[in-house]
């Protein structure tokens, strides 16, 4: 059975950081490409960044320079470092390998 059971969400003040994690089981993690996807409210859901296995990034346009993706195979595990968080950035995130498979979700909140 597949999991992906992210977590690491909450509330931020504009200007601060936060770590999301995502844990994969059920497949062969280390081998496929990870991404982290957002969709707030109103908005279609956007790409925000992918790690393939071999640890290549890409970011979308609006991340650049703030946001890290990266992992850890020895624990299944994907990781999304947010830094200088905007409040565009409310979304809820979404961990995936590259569409086929979904978490659930964490809430993302950047407010004063």
């Amino acid at each position: 059975q597949v999991q992906l059971v992210e977590s690491g969400g909450g509330l931020v003040q504009p200007g601060g950081s936060l770590r999301l994690s995502c844990a994969a089981s059920g497949f062969a993690f280390s081998i496929n490409a990870m991404t982290w996807y957002r969709q707030a409210p109103g908005k279609q859901r956007e790409l925000v960044a992918r790690i393939t296995s071999v640890g290549s990034t890409i970011y979308g346009d609006s991340v650049k320079g703030r946001f890290t993706i990266s992992r850890d195979n020895t624990k299944n595990t994907v990781y999304l470092q947010m830094n200088s968080l905007k409040p565009e950035d409310t979304a809820v995130y979404y961990c995936s390998d590259y569409g086929r498979y979904w978490g659930q979700g964490t809430q993302v909140t950047v407010s004063s």
